[in-house]
C-alpha cells in the first residue's frame, strides 16, 4: 500500500438497509403526526377550547406549511446537501412538537403545529431524495420507494393507536411530546450514518417565491373555511380565496420571470409524468387526507368509541395501505404503472362510496371494516406509481425538487379537500348526512384520478 493510500481516511461503508431505515424512519415521523392527532382532536377540542371550525386548523396549520414549504425544502436538499438538511428538519420537527405540547391556548397550539410543519417540509423531501440518490437503479429505487411508502402507511396505523393510547391514559399532550425523545435518538443515528451529498452551497433558495406560495395556498384554504359559517357567496370567503389566487400567480410570474434561481424552475412542468403525476396526487390527496379526519369523529362522536377503540379501528386501513403499496411495484412489472395506478384508482372509488352508506347505526364490520379494505388498498396501489414515474423521469439533480413537488401536491390537496368537504359535511344539520356527503365527493375525485391516468402518465 502506498504512503499516499495510507493517508486517506478510512471510508465507513454504512449499508443500504440502514439509509433506507433512515429515510423510511424520517417520513414516517412526519405522517405519524398527522393520525397520531386526529385521534386527539375531540379531547384538545375539550380541553383548550377549539369551536368546530378552529378544529381543523390543529390539522391544517401542519399540513398548509408542509405543502407550501416542501418546494423550499426540496430545493435546499439538492443545494446544500441530504445530511445537513435531513438533520435540520428533524431538530425543527422535534422542537416545534416539545412546544406544542405544552400549548396552554388554541393559538399556541396552532403555532407549534405550523412550525412543525416547516420542520416536516425541510425534512421529508431530504428522506425521498436520499432514496433516489442512492438507489440508482430503477428496480432498486423503485422497492426502495414502495418500502418508504408502505412505512409511511405503517407509521399512520402506529399514530392511530398510539394516539388513542396516549389520550386516553395519559393526556392528548403526549401525542406530541412522544415526539422528542425519539427524534432525538432518531438525530443521533443520522448524524453518524449519514454521508453528505455534494450540493450546491453557493446558489441561494428562492424565499420569495416560498413566501408566496405557502401565503397564497394558506389565503385559499382560509377562504374554504370561512364558506362554513358565510357560504360560498359572502365576501369573507371570495375575498381571501381571491387573494390566495392572486399570490400564486404572482408565485409562477416570479419563478417565470425574476427568480434567477427559481424555486420551481417551469421546465419541470414539461414532463408529462411530473405534471401529470402531481395532478393526480392533488386529487388523490384530498380525497384520502380527509378520510382520517372525517372517520375519527365519526368513530368518536356518533359510534362513541373511546380514543383507544377509534385508533384501533383504523388499523385495517393502514394494513390494507400497506400491503397495496407492497404490491405495487410486482403489478408495476406485470402490466405497468399506468394500470396500477387505474385499478388502485377504481378500488378507491369503490371504496369510498361504500363508507358513504354508513348510519349512525352501522356495525364495525359493515360501516369500517369493508370499507377501508377496498379504499385502503386502492391508496397502497395509487401513490408507488405516481411517485416512483415522476421521479425516474428527472436528472438527479432535481431529484429533490420533485419529492418535495409530489409532496406538496399530495399535502396541498389534503388541504383544500379538508377544507371543501369539511363545508360539504357540516351543510347537513345531521352529522352522518354530511360524512356520507363527504365520502361521495371523496368518491368522485378518486374516480377523476383514473379516468386522467391515462394522459397523465404517458411515456417519458
Amino acid at each position: 500500500m502506498s504512503v499516499e493510500e495510507m493517508a486517506k481516511p478510512a471510508v465507513r461503508a454504512v449499508p443500504g438497509w440502514a439509509i433506507l431505515a433512515l429515510a423510511c424512519v424520517g417520513q414516517g415521523l412526519v405522517v405519524l403526526d398527522v393520525s397520531i392527532v386526529n385521534v386527539a382532536l375531540p379531547a384538545i377540542r375539550g380541553d383548550l377550547g377549539f369551536d368546530p371550525a378552529g378544529l381543523q386548523w390543529v390539522v391544517n396549520a401542519y399540513a398548509l406549511t408542509f405543502a407550501g414549504l416542501l418546494l423550499l425544502g426540496g430545493r435546499a436538499a439538492d443545494h446544500y446537501g441530504r445530511k445537513r438538511v435531513y438533520l435540520t428538519g428533524l431538530g425543527l420537527f422535534a422542537a416545534a412538537s416539545l412546544a406544542g405540547g405544552l400549548a396552554t391556548s388554541p393559538g399556541m397550539l396552532i403555532a407549534a403545529r405550523a412550525v412543525q410543519g416547516v420542520g416536516a417540509a425541510v425534512l421529508s423531501p431530504a428522506t425521498l431524495t436520499i432514496l433516489t440518490t442512492e438507489f440508482r437503479e430503477d428496480q432498486a429505487r423503485t422497492k426502495a420507494v414502495a418500502t418508504w411508502s408502505a412505512t409511511a402507511a405503517g407509521a399512520g396505523a402506529i399514530g392511530s393507536v398510539l394516539g388513542g393510547v396516549l389520550t386516553e391514559y395519559l393526556s392528548w399532550r403526549w401525542v406530541l411530546l412522544v415526539n422528542v425523545p425519539v427524534g432525538l435518538l432518531v438525530l443521533a443515528a443520522a448524524a453518524r450514518m449519514l454521508t453528505e451529498s455534494t450540493g450546491h452551497p453557493g446558489r441561494r433558495l428562492d424565499v420569495t417565491g416560498a413566501v408566496l406560495v405557502t401565503g397564497g395556498l394558506a389565503s385559499i384554504v382560509f377562504g374554504t373555511v370561512q364558506t362554513h359559517e358565510h357560504g360560498w357567496g359572502s365576501a369573507q370567503a371570495l375575498v381571501p380565496i381571491a387573494a390566495g389566487v392572486l399570490a400564486v400567480a404572482a408565485f409562477v410570474l416570479v419563478e417565470a420571470r425574476v427568480a434567477a434561481e427559481p424555486l420551481m424552475p417551469l421546465r419541470i412542468l414539461r414532463s408529462r409524468a411530473v405534471s401529470g403525476g402531481n395532478a393526480l396526487m392533488l386529487l388523490v390527496g384530498a380525497a384520502f387526507f380527509a378520510m382520517w379526519y372525517f372517520l375519527s369523529l365519526y368513530m368518536q362522536n356518533v359510534l362513541h368509541y373511546s380514543a383507544v377503540q377509534a385508533g384501533l379501528g383504523f388499523l385495517p386501513h393502514t394494513v390494507c395501505i400497506i400491503i397495496g403499496a407492497r404490491s405495487a411495484p410486482l403489478l408495476m412489472r406485470r402490466i405497468g404503472s399506468r394500470y396500477v395506478l387505474i385499478l388502485g384508482a377504481l378500488l378507491g372509488a369503490a371504496g369510498f362510496l361504500w363508507q358513504a352508506q354508513l348510519s349512525a347505526t352501522s356495525s364495525y364490520a359493515a360501516g369500517i371494516l369493508g370499507p377501508a379494505v377496498v379504499m385502503c388498498l386502492g391508496s397502497g396501489l395509487i401513490f408507488t406509481p405516481i411517485a416512483a414515474t415522476a421521479t425516474g423521469a428527472v436528472e438527479r439533480s432535481d431529484a429533490g425538487l420533485v419529492s418535495g413537488l409530489i409532496n406538496t401536491a399530495r399535502q396541498v390537496g389534503g388541504s383544500l379537500g379538508l377544507a371543501a368537504l369539511a363545508t360539504v359535511a357540516t351543510a347537513p344539520a345531521d352529522p352522518v348526512i354530511g360524512f356520507r356527503h363527504a365520502f361521495l365527493a371523496a368518491a368522485v375525485l378518486v374516480l377523476l384520478v383514473a379516468v386522467l391516468a391515462p394522459f397523465a402518465t404517458a411515456r417519458r
